[in-house]
């Protein structure tokens, strides 16, 4: 493993204002609050169909590079192993942060592999990573109620309801993506997986 590499961290969404606020961006929701916590500013990648931001967590700690794939979400894994590809970077120094329809909303779950659960963009990225040996940071939004279709649930905007809470649960799921970088999948399992 190269040991100056720095980790990837993929925030998982669609590009555009009509998509910002949706349930599906919110990886994007959360590289937005890593690169202002990290004091770095996203532009557009010469390599890569993507925003990139890149930094260091804390004084000594990992360097990040965050990326917003601009591809639309089926097409995440393009620009993530792009970028891996560029940075050389491993796939276990990478973590993609997305929605998760199988967790209640509120929680937060830190993973290592494993399936996509129907999720394009991560399907996208173990294709295009020959992979699915990465970390996820699963950030729960619930089911959709009745028999809404789980495409349409993801592609609109948090609830009122949500939205109280939405700024808290994307600076813990940002917590939970550094903790991952610094700590180690098992160690943000253990603080955060419970709670």
């Amino acid at each position: 493993m190269e040991a100056t590499a720095p980790f990837l961290v993929v925030g998982l969404g669609n590009p555009g204002r009509e998509y910002a606020k949706n349930r599906h961006n919110v990886g994007f929701m959360v590289a937005d609050l890593i690169a202002e916590r990290i004091g770095a500013k996203f532009g557009r990648h010469r390599r890569a169909v993507a925003d990139v931001a890149e930094g260091r967590l804390g004084f000594g700690g990992p360097r990040l590079v965050l990326v917003k794939p601009l591809t639309y979400m089926n097409l995440s894994g393009g620009p993530a192993v792009a970028l891996a590809q560029f940075y050389k970077v491993p796939p276990e120094q990478i973590i993609a942060v997305h929605d998760e329809l199988d967790i209640p909303y509120g929680q937060i779950r830190a993973k290592l592999g494993g399936g996509e659960g129907g999720h394009n963009g991560l399907r996208s990225m173990s294709k295009s990573l020959g992979t699915k040996d990465y970390a996820r940071v699963r950030f729960g939004i619930s089911r959709p109620p009745g028999r809404q279709d789980p495409a349409d649930y993801v592609l609109n905007d948090f609830s009122a309801t949500e939205r109280k809470e939405l700024e808290f649960l994307v600076d813990r799921a940002a917590d939970v993506a550094e903790a991952v970088s610094s700590k180690g999948v098992e160690w943000a399992q253990n603080a955060y997986n419970g709670s």
